[in-house]
């Protein structure tokens, strides 16, 4: 389908994605992906085919940055960008131009299919429905399947929905807003790859033996996995740091999908951060009392009125009649000194877990894994995410230093508890 310029839309960042293009950096760029593989090798013209397909139903994931006076906006491209072959290094920088052309990539590398996203387009929730939508029509033009636009899937034949395109931060911003997060946190550290490479280590794991574990305890997977993580930092800390007295606390963030708190359907970001973990000079932490701290302060931390009161401050600077005024010039240096200051400074790293991708049973014969690989953070080497597909969890650990400390100690632990975890990096 093709569109005139006349029928193009653009949108404004929505609350959460404004400051990523003043974060934006030669040699960092907030990105991440999601990827399919398939059963067969990908075939790249039937690719852009259901590329072609599927771009009108997401006017706000097929869009280029764009830059007015005051604010920068998204705006919907005429065509939808050509696909690529996969480059040897996932997540390859995206830089202010990359992302003024086009905001997404399409690849294909063998039998799989990736998509990566600027995050200014949109979060994990809504980047997935848009893989999956993609993948569904590439299955149906590869295979003949007849795929429902079911389990996050959409109808191409119906027009994109109003409410897929809101941002819903606005609608949902509280009258209190949450105290700032001590910025006191340990950071991992890490000798920089001199060419950027990025080191993927992927564990792959049984979802039901996991399952098993959490539930034991009592509590969620993403609990008792952030649990082990923290337990994982707090080693690699230690053996850095050995006097007690001179560590610093240990906090993981965890991304919170909002419309499963306020509901809605939005395809833009909607999510908020709890930052869980514990302070190590308070003394040391049993395995099974880290996984009781981590489950109570999410319990705590993840209700509505406390992931509102954390949205809020944003939504009000982003209201106030002064700042409005203020030259984008200006706004990107002040929002860039907020992000090297605050932004990722109140966590040690990220944990995003996807959970358990739904497809529809007319995709599952042709789909055998799906993956989400969150990138590094700008100021330390690490991120982790994860996802689960037909019984396999595959949890993603990446880092831009050259030393592996962290994803030792994590897969180890792992395998010590009795874990089959099966193993595939990208290095060299």
């Amino acid at each position: 389908m093709e569109q005139n310029k006349r029928d193009l839309r653009w949108m404004r960042l929505d609350n959460a994605a404004l400051i990523f293009p003043a974060a934006l950096r030669r040699h960092w760029s907030n990105a991440y992906r999601i990827s399919f593989s398939f059963t067969d090798p990908v075939d790249p013209a039937l690719l852009q085919r259901a590329l072609d397909a599927v771009a009108p139903r997401f006017p706000s994931v097929i869009v280029r940055l764009r830059r007015s006076a005051f604010w920068y906006y998204l705006e919907e491209l005429p065509q939808p960008p050509a696909v690529q072959a996969d480059a040897s290094r996932p997540l390859r920088g995206m830089t202010m131009a990359d992302v003024r052309r086009c905001a997404i990539r399409v690849l294909y590398y063998r039998s799989r299919m990736a998509v990566e996203y600027f995050h200014s387009v949109t979060d994990g929730t809504g980047a997935m429905v848009f893989a999956k939508t993609l993948a569904a029509e590439y299955i149906r033009l590869r295979y003949g399947a007849a795929v429902p636009a079911t389990c996050g899937v959409k109808d191409l034949s119906e027009p994109p929905r109003e409410s897929e395109l809101v941002d819903s931060f606005r609608e949902h911003a509280g009258p209190v807003s949450a105290p700032r997060d001590d910025r006191n946190v340990y950071r991992l550290r890490g000798t920089p790859e001199p060419d950027r490479f990025l080191h993927v280590t992927l564990g792959i794991l049984d979802s039901e033996e996991l399952h098993k574990r959490a539930k034991a305890a009592g509590v969620t997977v993403t609990a008792w996995l952030c649990a082990l993580l923290i337990r994982s930092v707090l080693r690699v800390q230690a053996a850095e740091q050995p006097r007690r007295e001179r560590q610093k606390p240990v906090r993981v963030q965890i991304p919170v999908n909002l419309r499963r708190l306020f509901g809605g359907e939005t395809m833009r970001n909607f999510v908020a951060v709890a930052n869980i973990g514990v302070d190590p000079r308070l003394g040391d932490y049993e395995f099974e009392e880290l996984v009781q701290i981590v489950h109570h302060q999410m319990q705590l931390a993840i209700t509505p009125k406390n992931m509102a009161a954390i949205f809020t401050p944003n939504v009000r600077d982003e209201r106030n009649p002064f700042l409005k005024i203020v030259p984008l010039g200006l706004k990107n240096l002040v929002m860039r000194m907020v992000f090297d200051t605050v932004g990722e400074n109140v966590s040690t790293l990220s944990l995003s877990n996807l959970g358990r991708v739904e497809l529809p049973e007319a995709m599952a014969p042709y789909v055998e894994r799906v993956e989400f690989v969150l990138g590094p953070q700008a100021s330390s080497p690490y991120n982790a995410s994860c996802t689960s597909w037909r019984g396999k969890t595959y949890f993603n650990i990446v880092r831009n230093s050259v030393e592996p400390a962290l994803e030792r100690e994590f897969f180890t632990a792992l395998v010590k508890m009795g874990l089959h975890v099966k193993i595939e990096t990208n290095d060299e």
